[in-house]
């Protein structure tokens, strides 16, 4: 069942300052997608690799299984108060709006948290989100190598078993099939109103899809 919020995450705003630097470090670019950042040419990022999980459907899944097509990858945990529900609806409205254009790509969620987060919890969870959204987890080892591979960071806050929080970096990846990595997007607009819309998402993603 989908928990609700039993607390608030404190440290927020301090992971939001530390992703603006990530955010410096792994910007993408190349000249093929030059009009798709805006003309800024900043270097190629070493963003994703060989990883083994377990599906929402309880199989285990490699990448090449996973982004066998175009895919826009999140890693978050289904207790998250605030942040993860955010960036996971408006990836999945983006999804929707590349439909629209007809660009097909799956919104992958990937735990931080496979403690709680089974396989069970996970696909309530995405099929709440959107009916493409594809989830996974895995054993502690599994997740951390994957997380690994994306720069991901993420610490577990709290003691209790029930109400632990986790801190995390909020990057969503869109990952191409022959290319690998693409480019990142910045998380969703929350209650302050700043962030990236679905609509920024599915613009910036179409040309990087548009003119691979």
């Amino acid at each position: 069942m989908i928990r609700p919020a039993a607390l608030l995450a404190a440290g927020v705003a301090a992971l939001l300052l530390a992703g603006t630097a990530l955010w410096t470090w792994l910007a993408p670019g190349g000249e093929d997608f030059a009009s798709c950042t805006g003309g800024t040419v900043t270097g190629e990022a070493q963003i994703g690799g060989p990883f083994t999980l377990v599906s929402e459907t309880g199989e285990e899944v490699t990448e090449a299984q996973v982004l066998d097509r175009p895919a826009l990858v999140y890693f978050g945990y289904t207790f998250c108060p605030d942040v993860c529900p955010f960036d996971a609806a408006r990836n999945a409205r983006a999804v929707d709006l590349l439909a629209e254009r007809g660009l097909d790509v799956t919104p992958v969620f990937v735990t931080i948290d496979p403690e709680r987060d089974t396989p069970e919890v996970l696909a309530e969870y995405t099929d709440y989100m959107h009916p493409d959204m594809l989830g996974l987890t895995g054993s502690p080892e599994q997740v951390r190598a994957a997380a690994q591979a994306y720069r991901v960071f993420y610490s577990r806050r709290g003691d209790d078993p029930e109400t632990y929080l986790m801190d995390h970096s909020v990057f969503s990846y869109l990952m191409m099939p022959e290319r690998g990595f693409a480019t990142l997007f910045r998380g969703a607009p929350g209650a302050s109103g700043e962030g990236v819309t679905a609509k920024e998402v599915a613009d910036r993603a179409a040309c990087y899809l548009e003119n691979a």
